[in-house]
């Protein structure tokens, strides 16, 4: 991954995509699979919004049972299928368990007709996934003992039972986004981050390009292209917004999900589901107040979400401690014995998502259950220009899948068809990670541990040994940056070989250090030692590129003591 703006201007391209977010990388190596030249702009650092801060969940669809949408559940089935089998290193099943209370609505009678349908309907959710590690199995029903056994603090009064499903879960939202772009780039793509589209290049009613700015210098430029995708999520309206028969007629409504990370494992290898205060007005069957979900994710709980309709520039959002008390008193009034305080957050996570239209102030809120892909051929008489906002990261594939379909019918290559559920993804290609896990901890070098190991083919899958050679060169660099699992090698390679420009970049996207809790003044200055060297900052920089970085987690608790 190189950044060089000057192959942004060269030529003209098939596609520019704006955005990369997880939407606008799919996009931008499902184009490039199909043959098309690809150029991808993004204004600030890769997955640096709303891909960096989701809930780390790829959803299969189990809740859309309750809104008899079928074709969704299908569609989010297939889509965790897809991406645990193109990149099985960072897309793994996540058991949950589900109490039931009672009987009737709440009870395991309900749940137990629930989740056989669903079984059911996603009957081939496994098929090409090698590894048994990988494979989503069957829901299970438990009884009382079973549930209370697992979560012994759970209230056992009027409990009955309860239900175990899987999920899915990424070990590293922004590693996977990093990871469709890498496939991109290698086969050819151009892409760069820091650069943002100012408005768009137009011959009358077409659209025949972007003008963007470099975000690092200031230098203005013009990518042209014969399709322009805009995939910039809660920013897409903003450029639309620039010229006025581009805006749409009809404004997307987002909202902040939020959720917070607790700095240790509070409940073993299982998540629970909690019931919340607030109902789904659009379920069709009900089993009372939506449910909350504590999570194990790595070495940390991750326990949400929450949702507030948000109105106004999408950077303008934050999650304040009075947010973040009323979260902990709805999670301690579903689960009271978890106990839980502000000091146990060690941050937050938020994003802003496509959402449902809702009435001013109500309480129980309708999500947004589909993504939204505009022709504005069709809608505003200019050619050139799609506009993609998507709804999650599961669908993040296959939506990008369509918006690129409609761009082959606009350069005639309607024969060209999607490959990306069934091609690996750079870092991907491994038939069974068990196995693979297993081998590359048996053979590490002699100065690394096991969990070193673990933690770099989870992010890199079989580029890890990319991550190797730059120590055979240099053994220092396998030293770990202090309290973590990270190496140094990992910050040389994300400078050399992943396009990061910011320290930020590097603690909050490239690697593990500051994506659960604030990771500490001293490994912050260990990585700058290590960029300065590489990026050859001065001295000022290198001290604002500190002061940028403690200020990105200005909101963890942890970092104000």
């Amino acid at each position: 991954m190189k950044r060089r703006l000057s192959d942004l201007t060269g030529s003209e391209f098939d596609l520019v995509v704006i955005g990369g977010g997880i939407y606008g990388a799919c996009a931008a190596w499902d184009a490039k699979l199909r043959g098309l030249s690809v150029a991808l702009i993004e204004q600030g650092d890769f997955a640096c919004a709303t891909s960096a801060n989701s809930y780390k969940m790829v959803h299969g669809g189990l809740r859309y049972l309750q809104h008899g949408d079928v074709r969704r559940v299908r569609i989010s089935s297939n889509e965790r299928r897809a991406l645990s089998f193109i990149a099985p290193h960072l897309v793994h099943p996540l058991p949950i368990v589900v109490p039931a209370y009672g009987h009737g609505m709440k009870g395991k009678e309900v749940l137990r007709v629930g989740m056989g349908l669903y079984d059911l309907l996603t009957i081939d959710r496994n098929l090409g996934i090698a590894a048994p590690s990988r494979r989503i199995p069957r829901c299970r029903f438990m009884s009382r003992r079973d549930v209370l056994d697992l979560f012994p603090q759970l209230d056992p009064a009027g409990l009955t039972g309860g239900a175990l499903f899987h999920d899915g879960q990424m070990y590293n939202p922004p590693r996977l986004v990093l990871a469709f772009l890498r496939s991109a780039i290698n086969a050819g793509a151009v892409v760069a981050n820091y650069v943002e589209a100012t408005g768009f290049v137009r011959d009358q009613v077409r659209v025949c390009g972007v003008y963007a700015k470099d975000r690092l210098t200031g230098s203005e430029m013009r990518i042209r292209g014969k399709v322009v995708l805009n995939s910039a999520g809660p920013y897409a309206e903003r450029l639309l917004d620039s010229s006025e028969d581009t805006r749409l007629r009809s404004k997307a409504t987002y909202s902040r999900d939020a959720c917070f990370v607790v700095a240790k494992k509070i409940l073993g290898d299982c998540a629970l589901a909690v019931q919340a205060r607030n109902r789904d007005p659009d379920a069709i069957l009900s089993r009372g107040p939506r449910h909350l979900f504590v999570v194990p994710w790595r070495n940390y709980t991750l326990i949400g979400v929450w949702h507030k309709v948000h109105k106004g520039d999408p950077e303008n959002f934050t999650v304040t401690d009075e947010d973040l008390q009323i979260f902990i008193d709805e999670i301690n009034e579903g689960y009271p014995t978890l106990g839980l305080t502000l000091e146990d957050v060690a941050m937050w996570n938020a994003g802003l998502v496509l959402f449902g239209t809702n009435d001013e102030g109500a309480e129980d809120l309708s999500y947004g259950h589909r993504s939204r892909i505009v022709d504005h051929a069709k809608t505003h008489g200019i050619e050139g220009l799609i506009t993609l906002i998507g709804v999650r990261v599961t669908t993040g594939r296959v939506d990008a899948a369509n918006a690129v379909d409609m761009v082959c019918k606009k350069l005639r290559a309607a024969s060209l068809k999607s490959k990306t559920a069934v091609t690996p993804l750079w870092g991907g290609d491994i038939d069974n990670i068990d196995e693979f896990m297993r081998s590359a901890i048996e053979s590490r070098p002699s100065t690394m541990s096991a969990d070193v190991i673990y933690s770099l083919v989870r992010n890199y899958g079989t580029a890890f040994k990319d991550i190797l050679r730059l120590i055979e060169h240099d053994g220092r660099l396998s030293e770990t940056i202090e309290g973590s699992t990270t190496i140094k090698a990992q910050v040389v390679y994300a400078c050399r070989e992943e396009m990061a420009q910011t320290l930020a970049d590097v603690i909050l996207r490239r690697t593990d250090l500051g994506t659960g809790e604030y990771p500490g003044r001293s490994a912050i200055e260990s990585c700058t030692e290590l960029m300065v060297d590489e990026l050859g900052w001065s001295q000022d920089q290198a001290r604002q590129e500190i002061d940028s970085a403690v200020g990105s987690f200005a909101d963890n608790i942890r970092a104000r003591k």
